[in-house]
Formats: C-alpha cells, structure tokens, sequence
C-alpha cells in the first residue's frame, strides 16, 4: 500500500468550510465532514504522492504525532468507501 498514490475519486472535492472551520468532502448526493487533521491528509492525495510520502511529509510537519501509524489505515477505509482511487 506504501506504493499507492492515492487521488480523490472522480466527482469527489475537498472544500474548507470557513463558516464551520472544518474540511469536508463533498460527494455527489453527500457531504462528509473531515474532522481533524484528516483534510491536511485528504490535501496531500493529489495522485503525485506515494502513501510513504504523505506519511514522510506529515510527519516532518507534526513531529512526535503518530501519523506512520494513523494515516495509511485513514487512506485505505476511504480507499475502500471509493473516495480515493
């Protein structure tokens, strides 16, 4: 999974929400708000990045966090959702 380099699915956007100050994903017919850090994880999905690279730049912005062992297991339940590919 280190490999992948995961994208939003087709049709899926990130937003901020600045009256809610929060992240969302908005899907068509459904909107999912991000709570967290999970829209600075979302961000860095751009199809460029491997999943080690997000972790590598996540972790270099929030020392100490446990991002290595939090975010791949993040991106493959919203891999399995089918809102990344």
């Amino acid at each position: 999974m280190t490999d992948w380099r995961p994208v939003p699915a087709p049709g899926i956007v990130l937003r901020h929400d600045h009256a809610r100050d929060t992240d969302l994903l908005l899907l068509p017919e459904r909107v999912v708000v991000l709570k967290g850090g999970a829209g600075a994880v979302v961000a860095l999905c751009d199809g460029t990045r491997s999943v080690r690279d997000i972790v590598d730049e996540l972790a270099e912005r929030f020392p100490g966090s446990s991002v290595s062992r939090d975010v791949p297991p993040f991106l493959g339940r919203l891999r399995e959702e089918g809102w990344l590919r």
